[in-house]
């Protein structure tokens, strides 16, 4: 059984942390680098176990790793050699694993919640791109091509022990399709797919999202469906429009409502007010496994926790 289905086969819903790259910055990391958090794995490591505990804290049954923007392409342009970046890459799963354990020794009631899981974050192509293309899909670059990308990295992190992948922020319909080619090369291995949305009913590059669904419905290893780094007002729809084509779980971790503007490197905007009270109504929708992405903290997550549990 894949790790999501057993923990909902005895909870409503899986509750995922927030966002990591916030919390380093508030703890004082610069993370204006083309490797984002991934710049952290070398400088400070512990933080972002702590960042990971701070997050189990606040009731998270899932840590998401601090992989997103680790590839070897992108290490090899900050000098940094493959073996490194093979053991950099790994050690984002080994922090979020030591994170959870370290963690669930304290638990006292243990039945009282899921023992987490470690989802190792899968980046789409765009994030090594570090152009904000993420949200557009406009790679210029062919399947085969990403799946050449996504394969190493991909692999690292299965033998690094990591529960699931989470294929996260995915722009356009040809990257999930990658995606689930390299998965297909890994049969033990199950992911999460998640996009990046432009409006209520379609992905960033335009695909409607009930496409991608039905394709990716299919596919066994695939545990869930969903969207992450989207306005919080477009995801009701979205959920329908997931559930109309697929009986697969959903799952959902917006950003905060401000949105990223990729020339100046920073966010704009205010955030949509009460997010705890809007994961209940993704919840009420249909959606199974919810948290924040970019702008969400600790205090979100643990709003959703009670909201949702309660």
């Amino acid at each position: 059984m894949n790790p999501i289905q057993r923990i909902l086969t005895d909870f409503p819903a899986l509750i995922l942390d927030g966002a990591l790259a916030t919390e380093l910055e508030r703890h004082g990391c610069d993370l204006n680098n083309p490797l984002w958090s991934a710049k952290i794995l070398m400088e400070n490591p512990d933080l972002i176990k702590q960042v990971h505990m701070d997050y189990f804290q606040a009731g998270a049954d899932c840590a998401i790793t601090a992989s997103y923007q680790t590839t070897f392409e992108g290490f090899a342009e900050r000098g940094v050699s493959r073996e490194e970046a093979y053991r950099l890459i790994q050690q984002s799963v080994t922090l979020a694993v030591e994170a959870r354990d370290e963690f669930w020794e304290t638990v006292s009631d243990q039945q009282a919640r899921p023992k987490p899981i470690v989802a190792a974050s899968v980046g789409p192509y765009g994030a090594f791109l570090a152009d904000g293309s993420e949200y557009r899909g406009d790679y210029r670059v062919s399947k085969d091509e990403l799946v050449a990308f996504h394969r190493p990295r991909i692999q690292a992190l299965i033998e690094a022990g990591a529960d699931i992948l989470a294929c996260e922020t995915i722009p356009c319909l040809e990257e999930a399709e990658a995606l689930v080619e390299v998965l297909g090369e890994f049969p033990q291995a199950y992911a999460w797919i998640t996009f990046s949305s432009k409006d209520e009913h379609h992905i960033s590059d335009g695909t409607p999202i009930a496409k991608c669904a039905r394709f990716l419905t299919d596919y066994d290893q695939v545990a869930a469906i969903g969207i992450n780094c989207t306005p919080p007002a477009f995801i009701p729809s979205l959920i329908t429009h997931i559930k109309s084509e697929s009986d697969k779980p959903v799952v959902v971790y917006p950003n905060s409502g401000e949105q990223y503007n990729a020339v100046t490197k920073k966010w704009e905007g205010s955030s949509s007010g009460d997010y705890a009270c809007e994961a209940k109504k993704w919840f009420e929708h249909g959606a199974q496994l919810i948290g924040g992405c970019c702008r969400t903290k600790p205090d979100d997550i643990q709003a959703i926790e009670k909201l949702i549990r309660s």
